[in-house]
């Protein structure tokens, strides 16, 4: 029995200071740690102290104006306040019914981002207001567990073992040139043709291509490539070469005359969007009514588009 209380008691110590050491450094000092959440100075000053104790390293620089979290105290301090939110989401979870709140962070291409992801994001926030939701479109590929998000938004094949995918919509891809070009440069016939051709290429290393049951393929070289789709689609324009792109880049282009598309016989399959996240993130309700929003809109906006 004695055991038993003294490891209650030891599980219990373990997290005394967290919550103070997540004030001070998200307000910036003791003083404002303390108010918000409603303690003293002196406390605060002691719980540090003693957590500090415990970690066996300094967390902050403190001066007589100012507290910085050490280099240790910023990897502290990326764990600690996570591990507060999921708390108090835990909390949340079962004494207000499940209502999302709390910081969601979302990584997505750029262009993805902005034409499709953030409006559903930004209407999914407007009805809840307890959430706080941080958006980084980049098309680089982040490490979510590492970097802390709590969601990403991606296409293609999924290979990272540590992450759940959720499969949300589907992407066309064509490929295409202008006319001016092909008239030059004539008119690939098949895959293999574009080995003659100037590709222009853009995130994707490889170029995807199907006949019939088999899938094929390529990867593309030319004097021009860029992250950017857009950038890639008005090269093409400008008869620069061929580029292998997701609609919404296109098929404006396509439909006004200024791009051809070629080996459309050769389409490959729609491309597959997915939602991925670090296992168990999908059980907060703040993550799982994001994802059931995203599977009800963005096939329609994507279709829109088109």
């Amino acid at each position: 029995m004695r055991d038993s209380l003294f490891l209650e008691w030891d599980n219990m110590h373990r997290w005394e200071g967290i919550d103070e050491f997540v004030a001070i450094a998200a307000a910036g000092s003791f003083k404002a740690g303390a108010e918000a959440l409603g303690l003293s100075t002196t406390h605060m000053s002691r719980a540090i102290a003693a957590l500090e104790a415990r970690v066996q390293a300094p967390l902050f620089h403190r001066t007589t104006r100012t507290v910085r979290l050490t280099d240790t105290g910023r990897v502290f301090f990326d764990h600690c306040s996570r591990i507060v939110a999921e708390r108090d989401e835990a909390i949340a979870m079962i004494s207000e019914g499940g209502e999302p709140q709390g910081d969601i962070r979302i990584t997505c291409s750029t262009a993805m981002g902005e034409r499709f992801i953030a409006p559903i994001v930004r209407r999914y926030a407007s009805s809840h207001a307890k959430l706080r939701i941080s958006i980084d479109l980049t098309n680089r590929l982040v490490d979510l567990v590492g970097e802390g998000y709590d969601l990403a938004i991606r296409t293609g094949e999924l290979a990272e073992s540590r992450l759940i995918g959720t499969r949300i919509a589907s992407r066309r891809l064509h490929t295409c040139a202008a006319p001016a070009y092909l008239d030059r440069q004539g008119r690939p016939g098949k895959p293999g043709d574009l080995s003659r051709h100037e590709c222009l290429v853009g995130t994707s290393p490889l170029w995807r291509f199907r006949r019939g049951g088999r899938a094929e393929s390529i990867r593309p070289k030319g004097r021009w490539r860029c992250n950017s789709g857009g950038a890639v689609a008005e090269a093409a324009i400008a008869g620069m070469g061929v580029c292998q792109l997701p609609e919404f880049y296109l098929l404006p282009h396509i439909a006004s005359g200024a791009l051809e598309e070629v080996l459309d016989d050769f389409r490959p399959d729609d491309e597959p969007i997915w939602a991925v996240y670090p296992q168990r993130r999908h059980l907060l309700p703040k993550i799982s009514g994001l994802l059931e929003l995203l599977r009800a809109e963005l096939p329609a906006a994507l279709a829109r588009q088109a």
